[in-house]
């Protein structure tokens, strides 16, 4: 039986990959003169922005240096209003399920400055949810199982009894690592290749995700 439900944040609750990566390829653009281009990020996606933004920088031959992510985020959430694309399900979907009995926390590898400019564009405090883990506070990223066990263990909750909502591979394979069922979204790659990575099942929305979850 299902106790608590793991929302990824980027892809899942908010549409910001475009907004990132505009952030991300104006940093190395501008501020290190860098020949980047829009597709170089796809790749990278979801796997929180050390290596979203220094896999790209590496390929031109510039080392990761965190003064990257910091000018990358300064831009992010200036633009978020404009740029970030809030789900309709966002608002609605966890308190819902809080609703229903569920206990509901985020599992985000992106940075902690970057989940509360997200939460802020929701409409949504932390304190919403049971649990808020981010990059911020671990050592090891997706898809390495750390943030979503993070998670469970603060909300004392066995791993087999959580699920995950997920758009990206590497977070497919971190809920299956961590022994977690996991419902993908298909906002970031293709149904198949989600369902390639490990994904319990595929979807295109999450408007009738608490339906979905009573079937596991």
């Amino acid at each position: 039986m299902i106790r608590l439900v793991i929302f990824d944040m980027d892809g899942v609750l908010v549409d910001s990959e475009d907004a990132i990566t505009r952030a991300a390829l104006q940093t190395l653009r501008e501020d290190y003169g860098l020949p980047a281009q829009y597709e170089d990020f796809k790749p990278f996606t979801g796997m929180g922005e050390r290596v979203f933004i220094g896999s790209v920088a590496e390929k031109y031959g510039v080392s990761f240096c965190e003064e990257m992510r910091t000018r990358t985020y300064q831009i992010y959430c200036e633009t978020a209003d404009e740029r970030v694309t809030v789900f309709p399900w966002a608002r609605t979907l966890p308190r819902q399920l809080k609703a229903l009995g569920y206990h509901i926390a985020v599992g985000s590898a992106a940075d902690d400055v970057k989940v509360q400019c997200n939460l802020r564009c929701i409409g949504a405090k932390p304190s919403d949810f049971d649990a808020l883990v981010t990059a911020s506070e671990v050592v090891r990223k997706k898809p390495d199982p750390e943030i979503f066990l993070n998670c469970a263990e603060k909300c004392g909750i066995a791993p087999s009894e959580c699920l995950v909502f997920e758009d990206a591979v590497s977070g497919v394979q971190a809920a299956k690592a961590g022994g977690m069922r996991c419902i993908a979204v298909t906002s970031s790659f293709d149904r198949q290749t989600l369902l390639d990575a490990g994904a319990d099942c595929a979807v295109d929305d999450l408007t009738d995700a608490a339906d979905l979850i009573k079937e596991f």
